[in-house]
C-alpha cells in the first residue's frame, strides 16, 4: 500500500519478517531498504547473531532501516528484551537517500508494531553497543 506523502510501499515481507522477529525470536536483526519505491528486507541475522553482526550489516555509504532485538539483563537480574528500530543514515550516503529515508521513516515504523526504542545514527558511534544498552535499560 502506498502513501500518498511518500509513494512509498511496504513489501509484505517487512512486516512478517517483523512479526517472526517479534513473536518467534528467530532473528537477531532485520535490515531493510528503499528499492524502486519499495520498503524490503535486505538481510536478516539469525537469533545468535551479535550486536557486532549487526552493525557489519549496515552499509558504511547507504542509508538503512534495521530492527535489532536487544536480549539484556536488568540490575534485579530479570532477562528482559527490547526492539529497536535504527535509522540509519550515514553522513557519507548522497543528499537525496537520506531525503527519502527520512520522510519515509515514520510512515514505515508504524507497520512495525512492536517497536520499544527508536535510534537515529550517522555514524557508528552513534549507535555504540553501550548506547544500545543504555537506551534499553
Amino acid at each position: 500500500m502506498a502513501n500518498a506523502a511518500s509513494g512509498m510501499a511496504v513489501d509484505d515481507e517487512c512486516k512478517l519478517k517483523f512479526l517472526e522477529l517479534k513473536a518467534r525470536r528467530i532473528y537477531r536483526f532485520i535490515v531493510f531498504k528503499i528499492n524502486d519505491q519499495k520498503v524490503v528486507v535486505d538481510k536478516v541475522g539469525s537469533p545468535d547473531e551479535t550486536y557486532e553482526d549487526f552493525t557489519a550489516a549496515l552499509p558504511a555509504n547507504e542509508c538503512r532501516y534495521a530492527v535489532f532485538d536487544f536480549d539484556f539483563t536488568t540490575s534485579e537480574n530479570c532477562q528482559k528484551s527490547k526492539i529497536f528500530f535504527i535509522a540509519w543514515s550515514p553522513d557519507t550516503s548522497r543528499v537525496r537517500s537520506k531525503m527519502v529515508y527520512a520522510s519515509t521513516k515514520d510512515r514505515f515504523k508504524r507497520e512495525l508494531d512492536g517497536i520499544q526504542v527508536e535510534l537515529q545514527a550517522t555514524d557508528p558511534s552513534e549507535m555504540s553497543f553501550d548506547i544500545i544498552k543504555a537506551r534499553a535499560i
